[in-house]
Parts: C-alpha cells; structure tokens; sequence
C-alpha cells in the first residue's frame, strides 16, 4: 500500500496527514499525539474515526498541524483522517458518514466591524 495524503481543515487550522500501513502510531509535528493533545477529549476526537472503522492498529499516522487552537485542529485532524480512511476502502464511508465525521464544519470567527466594540457587540449608547 502505497502512503495516502490527505488535508483536513477546521476554523483556521490546516492538518495534512500521511496515513500508511502500520501498527497503530499517530505523530503530530513530529510529537506523539498523546503528547501533542493532552486532553482525554482532544485525543477522543483525533482516534474517533479509527475507533468507528475499527482500524486502530492497522495504520500509522504522520499529521503536519498548523494555524487556529487545540480544539480546531484536533477537529481538523479527524476530518483529515475520515478522508484518508474513505480514499482507502469506500464501505468506511458508510460508517462515518452518520457520524458526521466526514463533514468540513464551516462555522469561522465573524469579523470585527468599524464603529463596533466586537463582531455584534456595540458601543455603549448615550442618550445626552
């Protein structure tokens, strides 16, 4: 099997992967994703699309992660890695997709605007 890349992206964060065949070891930027995302939550959402396929221990996962927090780019992780998942075999499909995990969530940070305290928030208003 030859190395599949793919991109996942959420908020402003970018992940690119390289998924190959292996025993189960997910890098992020060059850390263990254990390491990289300390939270049980944050590491919940990247392992969830391997867990759902059940493909935990058959691939090795190398992620580049860059721009937004840790939240947007464990999100874009996942995304990333439900496309490598489905570009391998096209019945993973029919496992993430109820899931929602094949989805690319568009919601972004509204602008700020001139005139204004924040993207909706207004100045305080005075009467006289």
């Amino acid at each position: 099997m030859e190395v599949i890349h793919t991109i996942g992206r959420r908020k402003t964060a970018v992940a690119r992967i390289y998924l190959k065949e292996g025993n189960g070891t997910i890098t992020v930027n060059t850390k263990d994703f254990k390491v990289y995302f300390p939270t049980a939550t944050l590491q919940y959402i990247v392992k969830q699309p391997l867990e759902v396929t059940s493909c935990i221990d058959k691939y090795d996962i190398q992620a580049n992660l860059n721009g937004g927090g840790f939240n947007g780019q464990a999100e874009a992780l996942s995304l990333a890695i439900s496309r490598a998942l489905c570009k391998i075999d096209t019945e993973h499909r029919v496992a993430l997709k109820p899931k929602m995990l094949l989805r690319r969530d568009p919601r972004m940070v509204e602008r700020k605007k001139p005139g204004q305290k924040k993207a909706r928030k207004r100045f305080q208003f005075s009467k006289r």
